[in-house]
């Protein structure tokens, strides 16, 4: 026994809930002991960042080790609402198994559904009612305004077409987008900031609209265009130190014709 805890060769979810109790307690860990849930809500978003990237590169090993952070995580919140006793580890899980038990009528219920759309409008309209949401606006207030913006947008968007307020097609959004893009130079002849910082987030939210409409996540598609910008501009980079380039005293034209060719030399790869 250390500390009131068993050391053992394998343990479970009842071993981690105790270790936390153990760490937080009298005598455990004086760092454990401090933390809030404020000190650490940013921790979360790391860990689950970290999740993402093991699913991204496609590690088993990691998957499985970030998982645990993000479990202990949650375990570590709870820890902390128990010992205020609001509420205990068994009563998230039982939470959440009555969510899903409510979320899936078409499982658990008489609603029908043949294919995925069916089954997430069935999940849309459960999580409606559980909620009290009379109306669309109330659903996608009910979007945390934490998320990554355009991972929100697109969700609000989402919704918002879900009642019929959409563009027939990508063209009508593209129309906007050109719109948005005039008012944005507007702004900036202006020389308001907060003029320009209105129409440019105005642009961006059009951009995401046309993102659904050709079918691509906004999030990932940012991504992979900041990496592909990564790519190039290491071989920039790269390129204009063997030529004895300067890059910051050089001209933009001189960079660009750099540029150019990183950009075929990565194309043909």
């Amino acid at each position: 026994m250390a500390k009131g805890f068993e050391i053992k060769q394998r343990y479970n979810i009842d071993d981690l809930v105790a270790i936390i109790k153990v760490l937080r307690a009298p005598g455990g860990c004086p760092w454990d002991r401090e933390q809030t849930h404020e000190s650490i809500k940013k921790n979360f978003i790391e860990e689950t960042y970290e999740v993402v990237e093991a699913i991204n590169k496609n590690s088993s090993d990691m998957l499985r080790e970030e998982l645990g952070d993000v479990l202990l995580q949650v375990v570590l919140h709870t820890q902390m609402e128990e010992e205020k006793g609001s509420f205990t580890f068994d009563d998230v899980a039982n939470d959440i198994v009555q969510k899903l038990v409510v979320r899936h009528p078409h499982v658990f219920g008489d609603v029908v559904a043949e294919n995925t759309a069916q089954a997430l409008n069935s999940w849309d309209d459960a999580k409606q009612k559980s909620k009290g949401q009379k109306t669309q606006t109330e659903s996608m207030l009910s979007v945390p305004r934490e998320l990554p913006a355009l991972m929100r947008a697109q969700k609000i968007q989402h919704k918002a077409a879900k009642i019929g307020f959409d563009w027939d097609n990508a063209d009508g959004a593209f129309e906007k987008l050109y719109e948005e893009i005039n008012e944005l130079k507007t702004a900036m002849e202006h020389g308001s900031k907060a003029e320009i910082d209105d129409e440019l987030g105005d642009v961006l939210f059009s951009c995401v609209n046309i993102s659904r409409f050709v079918g691509a996540d906004s999030e990932e598609a940012l991504t992979a265009s900041t990496d592909k910008f990564l790519s190039r501009f290491a071989l920039v980079e790269q390129m204009a130190k063997e030529q004895g380039i300067d890059m910051k005293s050089s001209s933009i034209q001189q960079l660009d014709e750099l540029w150019d060719k990183a950009k075929k030399i990565k194309n043909a790869e």
